[in-house]
């Protein structure tokens, strides 16, 4: 486990897995929050986060994860192949007001889809905020229809509890909870 420092001076952890390294997001990572935030997939199932530049791609970085480092000393997190050092994808505890509890999030990028990438990234955070920052129990959110990230969330443990509805949204979404 390495350790960095993050713009406020305090240390943010990489973690690390067999295949896979895990590191707090960064302005540096625009490239990717660009290309995975712009799939088609990622708009039709997450939604539409309206990064039309890399500069949108900094500064979503900037006002919606790193305050959330600051604040939690959790947040969204950059995966990493260990093999070739390609950025894949994303994965975070994220707080949101209209939730009680936090939800677990990821997405990868299309070419990494199906090869286990996201569970092994997905398990490690959930076992990171449980075990080192103590949550007693983690949500998941998704659309009805994205059926590979229903499968992933009760892969890891979550089970199925009622549907929601996000404030300003008008979906439906599946709501999951730890027991």
């Amino acid at each position: 486990m390495s350790q960095r420092k993050n713009q406020s001076g305090q240390e943010s952890k990489s973690y690390e897995t067999e295949r896979l390294i895990i590191r707090p997001m960064s302005v540096d990572d625009a490239d990717l929050i660009f290309e995975l935030y712009n799939m088609p997939k990622f708009i039709k199932f997450i939604g539409n986060r309206n990064i039309n530049s890399l500069s949108d791609a900094e500064n979503y970085i900037k006002t919606k994860f790193l305050p959330q480092f600051e604040k939690s000393g959790f947040g969204n997190y950059l995966i990493v192949l260990k093999e070739g050092n390609q950025k894949i994808g994303g994965v975070g505890i994220f707080e949101r007001e209209s939730l009680d509890i936090v939800d677990i999030g990821f997405s990868v990028l299309e070419r990494f889809e199906g090869k286990g990438h996201m569970f092994e990234a997905a398990q490690k955070i959930k076992s990171i905020g449980m075990d080192d920052f103590g949550l007693k129990k983690i949500s998941a959110i998704t659309t009805k229809d994205n059926f590979s990230s229903q499968k992933l969330i009760e892969k890891l443990g979550l089970k199925f509890q009622k549907y929601v509805t996000l404030p300003n949204e008008t979906e439906e979404l599946m709501y999951y909870e730890t027991e």
